[in-house]
């Protein structure tokens, strides 16, 4: 073969090897795979079933369900599901050494981590935050959600304009804000968002007063779908907040054999832990 067939040869195998190491492809013990590209997707193996929840450790459920809009959008979404009794939430916050959610895991030692709240450019909260007791941020007011736990260690989700905080009289170990309400006592909200399909995170509190983790990791649902579809879903939800979404969506679960790795596209400085 020529010198210069050659040479055309081994930049195509480069570009090749190249491009498929740019994906950061993971594979978990459930052949449940994603990737850490701009547009990821939950690929499930062969013997994972849909609709079906497959049991962790004491108190940690997994799911999965195939989501499809009116709008004939559609994806594979991940839900974790805790039995706030055996589990113990709090709220990372590292506004100057943000995180992969895969980095939050080996730092935390946590059996579940998702992204948190809205963060800006300099990394602070766009609401109020609270981490192991210590406050930052404004809280929202007249919008928008909070889930916190107090010092006696219960958590709470609630909608911000039926509930406003008072730090007069309301003393939080952990908390974070995000927007907006997408269920308030099992009925959807109204709200204003954009038609924009993106990569979504919900946390949600079932009417059993379980903790629910959801997220849609390719660019398939506007918030106003999420919303429907979480309403007319079978898991009982009580009250369902947006997280930060978008290139922030992300979850990683590891509880006995059951595995999730789904990574955000950015570092986060904000992330909501469970041990």
């Amino acid at each position: 073969m020529p010198a210069k067939h050659v040479l055309k040869l081994c930049l195509l195998l480069c570009l090749l090897v190249a491009s498929l190491l740019a994906c950061d492809v993971n594979v978990t013990s459930n052949g449940i795979q994603t990737t850490n590209s701009s547009t990821p997707v939950t690929t499930l193996g062969p013997n994972t079933p849909l609709n079906t929840w497959l049991q962790g450790a004491s108190g940690v459920e997994l799911r999965y369900e195939h989501w499809k809009s009116p709008g004939n959008n559609q994806d594979t979404v991940t839900i974790a599901r805790f039995d706030l009794h055996r589990v113990h939430i709090s709220v990372g916050y590292q506004p100057d050494q943000p995180q992969t959610l895969n980095a939050w895991m080996q730092q935390t030692g946590a059996i579940a981590v998702i992204d948190g709240g809205y963060f800006d450019d300099h990394n602070r909260p766009a609401g109020l935050l609270v981490s192991n007791g210590h406050a930052t941020g404004t809280s929202y007011n007249g919008f928008g959600g909070m889930l916190s736990v107090d010092t006696q260690g219960n958590v709470s989700l609630r909608s911000l304009r039926d509930n406003p905080y008072n730090p007069a009289n309301e003393q939080l170990q952990q908390a974070t804000q995000s927007s907006p309400m997408l269920i308030i006592n099992g009925q959807r909200t109204n709200f204003s968002a954009d038609a924009q399909s993106q990569r979504r995170s919900v946390v949600a509190i079932d009417k059993q007063g379980r903790l629910l983790l959801i997220v849609s990791p390719s660019q398939s649902f506007s918030l106003d779908e999420l919303a429907d579809l979480l309403a007319s879903s079978d898991l009982s939800i009580q009250t369902a907040l947006n997280l930060d979404g978008g290139t922030s969506t992300g979850l990683y679960v590891n509880s006995g054999n059951q595995k999730v790795t789904t990574d955000a596209i950015t570092a986060l400085p904000i992330v909501i832990i469970v041990k």
